[in-house]
This record gives C-alpha cells, structure tokens and sequence, in this order.
C-alpha cells in the first residue's frame, strides 16, 4: 500500500481565495517596519495569495481559468472589501507583487456578476480610491502601477467623469511635469485618456471649468520642455476639435491671450511644434466670427506671420518622414489657404 507523508493540500474556493487575501493584507497593519523579519513573512503570505488570484483568473499556462471560477472570485473581492486593501497597500507591497495585482484589477474590472461589472460598482461606490490612485503618482515607486489602473477606471464613463470633476485632476498639471521622464510620460497618457475618451463628459467639464483648465493648459503650452508643449498642442487639437467640444472650440479661437500663444509656439525653434501650432493657428483665421481684436492682433503682425507661414510650407518636405500625416501636399495646401485668408484680414480691419 502506497501513501504520502505529505497531503497535498486542497485549491482554494474563491470565497477562501478572497478571505485569505483579505487577512494577509489586514496582517500587515499589525507588523512595523522595525520588526522586519515579521513584515517580510507577513509580505511573502501576500505575495502567494495575489499569485494564487492570478492564477485562478487568467491560468497557469497550462491549464484554462474557469470562467465560474472567475465571477465568484471577481464577487467576493468585491464582498470582502479587498479592492480598497489593495489600493491601499501598493506602497508596501513588492515590484512582483504589484504588477500581479495590476494584471488581475484589468481582469476583474472587466467582469460582468449577473450582468452588472461589480468592481466598477465597488469603486463608484469608493471614490476616494481613484483620489488615491492618482495622488501616487508622487511616489514614483507606484506611479507606474496606479497609472494603469487608473487608466482602466477611465474606461468607464461614470469614474472618467469623477475623476475630471475632482480638486485631485488638479494634481495632473503637476504630474506631466515631473522630473521622471517615465512618470511624467504615464501622467500624460492618463491626462490624455480623460481628456479625450468621453467626449461629453469632457465637454461638460470645460464648460464648467473653462476660466481655470485653459489657464492651467497654457503653462503646458508654454512649458520649457519640449516634450510637455509638443504633447501638449497635439492633446489641444485633439480635444478641442472633437463636435461635442464645438462651443469650447468658438469661445478659445475668441480670445486674444490664446492667440498670442499660438502666434508664439509659430517662433519655436522646433519644426514639430510650430507644424503643430499651425493646426490650432489656420481655425483662428478660418473663423467667420472673428471677434475685432482678433483681426487687429493678426493685420498688426501679418508680415511675420506670413514669412512664419511661407517658411513652414517650404520645411513640410522635410518634416514628412516624421509628421506623415496629414499628407504634406495637403499640409501645403493649408498653409497657403491660411496665407490668403490672412492678407484677406488687411482689407477687413
């Protein structure tokens, strides 16, 4: 007769799974930094339970996640409160651990339980916890991880709209400019995602908040970074000529100061940039409604800007392996229909 000394232990259901996630992470509330070798045992429990939740939901490799498994799981992380445990916890967990849990929060969010996406349930109902998510973007030991899962809540049009509305959006003007090249670069790609995923909560947003956002903005725009004005010109196209944001678009190509900038960015020494602003520049002057100010700015300074016009229509040729669309004959052709309309101004002042 055959036996083992050792029983193999038995899987975990998905309630265990989740309650054992829930007391390795409450343990380490009770272990201080200066009983290290305890924090460590209690950190090395964590680390095998959030291995084991991976497991369960997306597969070992060998063999396939249950899909029952996975609603159940995806339920009684919800019902235990180990989402906000584990938000909260990213700043003590290890680099291993921490990418096992942004790889399971992109599985999970996604989860329907009886038709309803529970983890995006939960955090409609803890908003605080996307507050917190993107206040770490000042540790930078985090930053990357909360950045991608705040990336998968903007997703959903319910968190992006919180998000926006929230005094910690703020915090993002800040971010993009961080001295950490890889931390300001995940910091855009957030601010990005809200700003351009769901247009009308954006356009809401803008309207409520235009005074103090397009101030804000115009620090980026004029940022000495190079790379912070050129993102941030491309993100302005991009927002502000989406139709929800149409009536967004009229009030900024009204206003003087805006100009002004755009008129600068036209200097920048960088090509890019300057092909960049000329995108925004070409809607001032195609506006119809031009308030009169605006037409005096661009008649007092139109033969710098035309020799600022004439000079980019003949760089696009050179530009073309890096800025490949839009087609440079098309680029060309709007430069010179920006040229007409500006000497056209001079007749109308």
């Amino acid at each position: 007769m055959s036996f083992s000394f050792f029983k193999q232990s038995r899987p975990k259901t998905p309630l265990e799974l989740a309650k054992a996630i829930k007391d390795s992470l409450v343990a380490l509330d009770s272990k201080t930094v200066a009983e290290v070798k305890a924090l460590e045992k209690a950190l090395e429990e964590v680390e095998k339970n959030i291995v084991t939740m991976k497991t369960m939901l997306s597969g070992d490799g060998e063999v396939e996640p249950s899909a029952d498994q996975i609603t159940q799981l995806t339920l009684e992380i919800c019902n235990e409160d180990v989402i906000s445990l584990l938000i909260h916890k990213l700043p003590i967990l290890g680099w291993e651990t921490r990418k096992n849990v942004v790889h399971c929060w992109s599985i999970m969010l996604k989860q329907k339980v009886d038709s309803v996406f529970c983890c995006a349930q939960y955090m409609e109902n803890h908003l605080e916890l996307l507050d917190f998510l993107v206040v770490c973007y000042d540790n930078k030991e985090i930053a990357l991880n909360c950045g991608h899962m705040l990336r998968e809540c903007i997703k959903l049009p319910t968190l992006a709209k919180y998000i926006l509305e929230s005094p910690s959006f703020e915090l993002f003007f800040k971010f993009v400019e961080l001295p950490n090249f890889d931390v300001s670069s995940d910091a855009f790609s957030t601010f990005k995602d809200l700003l351009t995923k769901h247009a009308p909560a954006v356009s809401e947003y803008l309207n409520t908040h235009y005074n103090e956002f397009f101030e804000q903005y115009e620090k980026l725009l004029t940022s000495t970074n190079y790379v912070t004005r050129r993102q941030s010109l491309k993100l302005l196209s991009d927002f502000l000529l989406e139709s929800p944001n149409s009536h967004i678009m009229k009030r900024y190509i009204a206003e003087v100061r805006h100009l002004k900038v755009m008129m600068m960015l036209l200097k920048d020494s960088s090509k890019n940039i300057q092909l960049s602003a000329f995108h925004i520049f070409k809607v001032f002057v195609a506006n119809p409604n031009k308030p009169r100010d605006i037409k005096v700015i661009l008649a007092k300074n139109h033969e710098r800007l035309l020799a600022l016009l004439h000079n980019l229509s003949a760089a696009c040729k050179g530009l073309s392996v890096f800025l490949p669309e839009p087609p440079f004959d098309s680029m060309e052709l709007q430069i010179d229909t920006a040229i007409k309309a500006l000497v056209k101004i001079l007749f109308l002042v």
